[in-house]
């Protein structure tokens, strides 16, 4: 893998309850220079479609908590696929998970992949989970006909970890996020079956690949 290949497999993220639209122009231009793609809050998405219309450009629905009505998370999915998103994360409903309820997290996915043309992650949340529920998380997402699954949002304790990438592996392409700083970490995601990559620090993987590898 060259730098070039890495750099598409990370998703350059700015997500914090503070982000600014200058916050999200900066990240979007470091994609841009860099090759990778962008995830950014949903409110952000038209205005970033219209800056820089060659970045591919990921939002997140039911964000951070998974709890919003299914109607609602449909309804965001459709906004922001009108807005620009190329690429949908969403959270799945941890509560109905823990509390058994698979039909409705499946039902929760599946509507939300049924209101747009363009791939869905789905974020389980994997620092909350047992590995049964893990398991759980992913056969609903696999039956609901989601593209990925992604470890986490990075608003819970914990983040990616092998283990969990090893397993989740086993259903759909995985989206490793929460922790992911360099590219020892990175390579170490890929080589436990992720796909794609999700991080704050995109250049700093890409320059760490660069430099040391």
């Amino acid at each position: 893998m060259n730098d070039a290949e890495l750099a598409a497999r990370i998703d350059h993220t700015v997500l914090g309850p503070e982000t600014t639209f200058d916050d999200v122009c900066a990240v979007l231009d470091e994609a841009a220079d860099y090759g990778m793609n962008a995830c950014i809050p949903p409110c952000y998405v038209a205005e970033a479609a219209e800056y820089a219309p060659d970045v591919t450009l990921a939002t997140v629905i039911g964000f951070p908590h998974g709890q919003h009505a299914t109607a609602a998370k449909r309804e965001e999915a459709a906004v922001a696929y009108e807005d620009g998103a190329d690429e949908l994360d969403m959270v799945l409903n941890v509560g109905r998970l823990k509390a058994g309820d698979r039909e409705a997290v499946r039902a929760d996915v599946e509507e939300v992949v049924a209101a747009v043309p363009v791939p869905v992650k789905v974020i389980i949340e994997t620092a909350l989970l047992t590995d049964d529920e893990k398991r759980a998380a992913c056969e609903a997402a696999a039956e609901a006909d989601a593209a990925f699954v992604k470890t986490s949002t990075g608003f819970a304790d914990g983040g990616a970890e092998v283990p969990d990438v090893e397993l989740m592996s086993e259903y759909l392409p995985v989206k490793a996020s929460g922790g992911v700083g360099d590219y020892e970490t990175a390579a170490a995601m890929f080589d436990a079956g992720a796909e794609r990559i999700g991080a704050s620090s995109g250049v700093e993987i890409v320059e760490d690949f660069r430099q040391n590898y």
